[in-house]
């Protein structure tokens, strides 16, 4: 069911899912009452107590919706909470979570970086909320996600990407042009003073994850984050 999971500070956990806990997302065509018990199963093993994991509408976009309790799924592209779990799903986008220290405990965030996020700045915007919110000392954990030598795209594409934000520039293993959108979330939160403590690895390459690139009519696996006792 997990793919990676860690208590990455006391009483916060990180983790992203495999295809083993199947499709968690609503609008890819599975059925909504099958999604749902993956959700509820995903929740339990969780040990998160009762408490839901709080999804997005995702839009490929940089809006950051501050979530006080479960809420109906907001179209936005990153939240940030001071307690709710929060879940961010892909299938080779890159999952970015985070978590800081606030005043009155956890503040935690998570981000959907696509390629339009990552140009238009969702992971900087994700971490300025945080930090409005009062978060110091931020680290992030970056899912799994399509690397760059996987990332196939037209030259003019990756031109335009990597003239906002230089470390996406890439070549696929086959000499095309490509993106790699890893390099390049790691190297906002790095302006940013973010460390990264994880990183993982390609999901084109891996059959234990969903993989748009590799089968077009795939499912969605999440990186989630929680506190408890």
């Amino acid at each position: 069911m997990f793919w990676w999971r860690e208590e990455v500070r006391p009483g916060v956990t990180v983790a992203f899912t495999d295809t083993d806990a199947g499709n968690l997302a609503l609008h890819v065509g599975d059925d909504a009452g099958d999604v749902m018990a993956r959700r509820a199963r995903l929740e339990t093993a969780s040990g998160l107590g009762g408490r839901s994991f709080q999804y997005m509408s995702q839009v490929h976009g940089n809006a950051v919706a501050f979530i006080d309790g479960t809420a109906e799924a907001p179209t936005a592209d990153a939240m940030v909470s001071t307690g709710q779990p929060l879940a961010v799903m892909v299938a080779d986008c890159v999952p970015v979570v985070l978590a800081g220290d606030g005043a009155a405990g956890p503040v935690l965030g998570v981000a959907h970086a696509g390629r339009p996020g990552v140009a238009s700045g969702v992971v900087p915007a994700v971490v300025a909320e945080m930090r409005e919110r009062g978060a110091q000392d931020i680290a992030a954990w970056i899912g799994p996600s399509i690397c760059g030598k996987c990332y196939e795209v037209p030259e003019a594409l990756r031109a335009d990407v990597a003239a906002t934000v230089p470390a996406t520039w890439a070549e696929t293993s086959w000499g095309t042009p490509a993106l790699d959108l890893p390099a390049g979330v790691r190297a906002q939160l790095g302006a940013l003073g973010v460390p990264v403590e994880y990183s993982g690895g390609c999901t084109k390459d891996t059959e234990a994850l969903f993989s748009y690139r590799r089968q077009q009519q795939t499912g969605r696996f999440a990186g989630l984050i929680w506190t408890h006792d």
